[in-house]
């Protein structure tokens, strides 16, 4: 048993000096404490890095197929009213959605951004089509106007283009007058409407969904008024002369909220310098995946953007003046997941802290000490000088 203790006493890698030995300097104070200061410092940020996440990026390719996108925005417009705005959606698959309400309200601002009104019946026009002719048919391009009196003519070639005029009709008849119902008292009641919102602008916010493709949505003004030849649009043209599509992109997201991602167009604001016109903003989605240090799985979408403004003249498709946003898709995702740093890479960090330090130190005092040494040894044999 002696034995085998002594064949491992022989395998001590740390021999122990007797205290008699020991020569304790002041320099070698120094560089202890400094030694001592630096250690520490270094351990409490090891210790933060442990205790916070770090997050891996990672870029594979996307292998998804299909699906929707819900889409986020939140955009103000200072100078046009609610009543002439209209939010349309449509992708490269073909599908169409005109005048979208769900999930979209409307807030009535005036010039210096305050609310006036909130609705949620959403926003735009009423769904007023063509005006409708006597013969029940709707007014066509270039055909003269001859409004329909409901039941109520004495002749056949009597013509009721007003809401007045249908009102004396069925009085005449004896008969009660459903104002709501009446095509012309619709579209002169929205005239009035717009010409009450005069000054005013609008706050239109919400989401939609669409279909994960290439398209593009807008939020374009009188929309639902560019029906050469209607009524309505002729009753308007005195009144609204051209749009100034000046705005503000409080919001725009494509998806969930990921921690730590600003969108570029949050904020953004864009003053007009000419009437009418339509401003782009092409947008390039790049699905994105966010897992939390708890596991928990966010899907959504990050986005670049470059802007565009056409004007009147360069616009040969004569769109409605507005805001469109067209989006594409990237085939790269992006992966992101937050880990915290394995405790045993912290470990081994401390350690290579600590030894090092000590043995930098070490390699100090030992030079100093020997130069110390080597003067004094001069000094005596009288050498320095």
């Amino acid at each position: 048993m002696d034995k085998a203790f002594g064949k491992l006493r022989n395998l001590d890698a740390y021999p122990k000096v007797n205290e008699d030995f020991y020569r304790r300097t002041f320099s070698g104070g120094i560089i202890t404490l400094i030694t001592t200061v630096f250690i520490i410092f270094l351990f409490i940020s090891e210790l933060r890095l442990f205790l916070h996440t770090v997050t891996e990026t990672k870029l594979v390719v996307d292998t998804s197929r299909g699906g929707k996108l819900r889409i986020n925005f939140n955009v103000s417009f200072p100078d046009v009213p609610c009543t002439l705005v209209s939010l349309d959606a449509m992708d490269i698959s073909g599908e169409r959605h005109l005048d979208i309400r769900h999930d979209i309200f409307k807030q009535r601002i005036d010039a210096h951004g305050n609310v006036k009104e909130v609705r949620r019946d959403g926003i735009g026009a009423p769904e007023i089509g063509r005006p409708l002719q006597r013969h029940g048919g709707l007014l066509q391009h270039n055909e003269k106007y001859c409004g329909s009196c409901f039941g109520a003519e004495t002749s056949d070639d009597q013509c009721c283009n007003s809401c007045e005029e249908v009102r004396e009709a069925y009085r005449n008849k004896g008969w009660g007058f459903p104002e709501d119902s009446i095509d012309q008292c619709k579209r002169e009641g929205f005239v009035q409407k717009v010409k009450e919102e005069e000054g005013e602008g609008c706050n239109v916010h919400g989401s939609l969904e669409v279909n994960k493709v290439a398209g593009n949505f807008h939020l374009a003004t009188g929309r639902s008024l560019q029906n050469p030849g209607t009524f309505l649009f002729e009753l308007l043209m005195n009144h609204v002369q051209s749009y100034n599509i000046s705005h503000k992109i409080h919001k725009l997201s494509f998806g969930d909220y990921i921690p730590g991602v600003v969108n570029p167009l949050d904020g953004v604001q864009w003053m007009q310098e000419q009437p009418n016109g339509i401003y782009q903003y092409f947008i390039k989605v790049v699905p994105t995946t966010y897992t939390g240090i708890r596991g928990r799985t966010v899907k959504s979408n990050q986005f670049s953007v470059t802007k565009h403004y056409k004007s009147p003249e360069e616009d040969h498709f004569r769109s409605s003046a507005g805001v469109y946003f067209y989006y594409d898709f990237s085939p790269i995702q992006v992966n992101f997941r937050e880990q915290h740093t394995p405790f045993f890479h912290f470990l081994t960090h401390i350690c290579a802290i600590v030894g090092g330090i000590f043995a930098v130190a070490g390699i100090i005092d030992a030079i100093l000490y020997h130069g110390q040494k080597a003067l004094h040894k001069k000094v005596e044999l009288g050498k320095l000088g």
